[in-house]
C-alpha cells in the first residue's frame, strides 16, 4: 500500500510516499480503507521533532492521526461494528491507503469522508482546552487564532454552552468567525484595544502560537485562565501548554451529537493527495485556514 513516511526529523521535504506492507487490526482496533485523513498542526510538529513526549515515535515513521473510511478488518473484542461500516476516528499513520484506528465512531449522516476526517482530534482538543481554561456559561472566552479547525470547534461548542466568544483572525476570515457566533476582530497592531472594546475577557485560548501570551495575560489577569496549544514557551509565563489528548471516544460521541443537532460544522478549506502531503504541511504551518485541511486517499 502507499503511505506517507519520513526517516528523519526536519522540514516538509523529509516526507515521502512509499510502498509498504498493510497494517492489521489488533485487539480492540479496526482497520479502515482510508478515504480521507485530517491534516493537523500536531502532524508537522511531530515531523519536526517538536512534540515527542505526548507522541513518542520511532523512526522511520508514518504521519497522521485522524481519518475517515470504511472498515475492512475488525480486531478481537470489537463489537457492534461490521465490515463495510463508514467510520471516522483516530489512530496512527493515517496518511495511507489503510490505517488502524484505536478510537472510532460511525460517521454522522450527511457528512462526506473529507468532512468527517476533520473532526476527531479537533473536537477532542476543543473540548479539552475549554475544560482546562475553566470558562463557564455567561462568561467570555477569547480565542486567538480562531478560524482554523480547533478554533472553529471551540467557537461553536462554547456558544452551545452559553459562553460568549471573541475570536481573532485575519481580515479575510472576519465574516466566517461571525457566522460561527463569535464577536470578531483582527490581529495585528492595536488588537488588544480592539478586544477590550468588545468586552471584558474571563479566559483565553492561544491556538496560533503567535507570541501573544503576554497580551492574553494582560486581558485575563490570571495565568490560570489562559491555555495554549501552540506556544511551547507558554509555561515560562505560568500558562498551561496543553498537548496530551483526553478521551477521543467521548469526543467522537459529543461531535456526533453536536452535528446531529446542527450545532457543529467544520468546513473543508482545502484538499490534497498523498503526494501533496508536504504541501499540506507547508500550508498548515502557514495558518490562515478557514476550517480544515484534508488529504484525500
Amino acid at each position: 500500500m502507499r503511505k506517507v513516511n519520513f526517516t528523519e526529523f526536519g522540514g516538509p521535504d523529509v516526507l515521502h510516499v512509499i510502498e509498504t506492507e498493510e497494517p492489521h487490526a489488533g485487539p480492540g482496533q479496526v482497520r479502515i480503507a482510508v478515504r480521507a485523513a485530517g491534516v493537523n498542526p500536531v502532524d508537522w510538529r511531530i515531523r519536526e521533532g517538536q512534540i515527542l513526549k505526548a507522541h513518542p515515535i520511532r523512526l522511520p515513521a508514518g504521519v497522521g492521526l485522524d481519518a475517515s473510511g470504511v472498515i475492512d478488518e475488525i480486531g478481537e473484542g470489537v463489537e457492534g461494528f461490521d465490515i463495510g461500516d463508514r467510520v471516522f476516528g483516530e489512530g496512527a499513520d493515517t496518511y495511507a491507503e489503510y490505517a488502524v484506528l484505536s478510537a472510532w465512531a460511525r460517521m454522522p449522516d450527511g457528512l462526506s469522508f473529507a468532512e468527517a476526517a476533520g473532526y476527531p482530534s479537533v473536537v477532542e482538543t476543543a473540548l479539552r482546552i475549554i475544560g482546562q481554561v475553566g470558562v463557564q456559561p455567561g462568561q467570555t472566552l477569547l480565542v486567538s487564532g480562531a478560524s482554523g479547525g480547533v478554533g472553529s470547534a471551540v467557537l461553536q461548542i462554547a456558544r452551545d454552552r452559553g459562553i460568549t466568544v471573541i475570536g481573532t483572525a485575519g481580515a479575510a476570515n472576519q465574516d466566517y468567525l461571525r457566522s460561527l457566533g463569535a464577536l470578531a476582530t483582527t490581529y495585528g497592531p492595536g488588537w488588544v484595544d480592539r478586544v477590550r472594546r468588545l468586552g471584558p475577557v474571563d479566559a483565553a485560548l492561544d491556538l496560533a502560537g503567535s507570541g501573544v501570551i503576554p497580551e492574553l495575560l494582560e486581558l485575563t489577569g490570571d495565568p490560570r485562565k489562559v491555555v495554549s496549544i501552540a506556544d511551547l514557551g507558554a509555561p515560562q509565563f505560568g500558562v498551561r501548554f496543553s498537548g496530551e489528548a483526553g478521551s477521543v471516544p467521548e469526543a467522537l460521541a459529543e461531535a456526533t451529537a453536536l452535528i446531529a443537532r446542527g450545532k457543529l460544522h467544520i468546513p473543508v478549506d482545502k484538499t490534497y493527495t498523498l503526494d501533496e502531503a508536504a504541501k499540506a504541511h507547508i500550508d498548515s504551518r502557514a495558518g490562515h485556514t478557514r476550517g480544515r485541511r484534508v488529504i484525500l486517499v
